[in-house]
């Protein structure tokens, strides 16, 4: 499946993908865990730890991303370690955040940091 910037429609199986992906991004507790894995490799206990939820639902929300190709594992010894999978999840959930301040009003907290 290859995305052609040019093309006037996308196929269906491949809108239908989409709309998982979109769907995995329909939860504040997903976001949270994306957005705390843009710059780190993070074990279930760190990310629980840093969005303020229990571990089991923690796991229950990374194995959904997991299975949606958004997230991927390393396990070192009895711990598991989550990333992003690649660098398109890491620019999808980059550019959700960055939409939804400009949604906000006022000065987005991303153009601040740049002094625009």
């Amino acid at each position: 499946m290859n995305a052609d910037s040019d093309a006037s429609t996308l196929a269906d199986d491949h809108a239908d993908l989409i709309v998982e992906v979109f769907r995995m991004l329909a939860d504040s507790t997903r976001v949270q865990l994306l957005w705390a894995l843009r710059d780190a490799e993070l074990s279930v206990n760190d990310l629980a730890e840093r969005v303020g939820k229990p571990g089991p639902s923690v796991s229950q929300h990374l194995a959904k991303l997991r299975m949606a190709r958004l997230v991927r594992t390393r396990r070192e010894g009895t711990s598991v370690f989550y990333r992003l999978e690649n660098d398109h999840v890491r620019q999808l959930v980059t550019d959700a955040v960055f939409n939804a301040e400009h949604a906000a009003g006022g000065v987005p907290a991303h153009h601040q940091d740049r002094g625009a």
